[in-house]
């Protein structure tokens, strides 16, 4: 006769105890919160540089001009470059040692691009509780064509990079890119942008 009032004694404790949890930690449910600062039409300026031709280096500016369609979809509608090269070791090695002309060895000279961008990862961080820097992860897919010292040469690039706003209107770019250049035998040329962004429209 004494189960029944133990059992509700019971029960109404499980049900205490678990209103007491959700008080504690009000469940699973987050507010996420809206983008800081938002992008509409972006003009940019980048300096980059080419490390992995073992004749050659290069460093080159760049201009780009990327329309975002959404805060996740963009198309980088045109971008171009002009570089200035330097010769390694190994290129003088076979220009003095071997006779190698130097016309004989492909080196870039200028390139021009397009590309889609998505960015899907989007956050803010504390600096030493003294500011918040709000940035942008992004993934680019994209052609490029190449002008090499005997020939224009296409190719395909995917890549990525990060974006740090210093407000709505001026923002920073990380970026690191692959092209495969599309010739008897694929090469790499990878590319290396710091740029300045400057968005307009937002």
């Amino acid at each position: 006769m004494n189960k029944l009032p133990l059992a509700l004694c019971l029960s109404l404790s499980l049900v205490a105890a678990a209103q007491t949890s959700q008080l504690e930690n009000p469940g699973s449910v987050s507010a996420i919160q809206e983008r800081a600062y938002r992008m509409s039409s972006e003009f940019n300026l980048a300096v980059g540089f080419l490390p992995l031709d073992a004749f050659t280096k290069q460093v080159y500016g760049q201009v780009a001009f990327v329309y975002h369609f959404t805060d996740y979809f963009a198309w980088q509608v045109g971008r171009g470059a002009y570089g200035y090269n330097w010769s390694t070791g190994l290129k003088n090695a076979l220009e003095n040692d071997y006779g190698v002309l130097p016309t004989t060895i492909d080196m870039v000279q200028f390139f021009v691009g397009s590309d889609l961008m998505i960015s899907p990862f989007y956050g803010k961080v504390a600096l030493l509780n003294r500011a918040v820097i709000f940035y942008e992860a992004y993934l680019l897919v994209g052609v490029t064509v190449f002008k090499y010292t005997n020939a224009f040469r296409p190719a395909a690039n995917i890549g990525g990079g990060i974006r740090i706003f210093q407000n709505k209107y001026v923002s920073y770019r990380l970026e690191v890119t692959d092209n495969i250049v599309i010739r008897d035998k694929p090469e790499q040329v990878m590319q290396i942008n710091l740029m300045l962004a400057l968005n307009f429209g937002s």
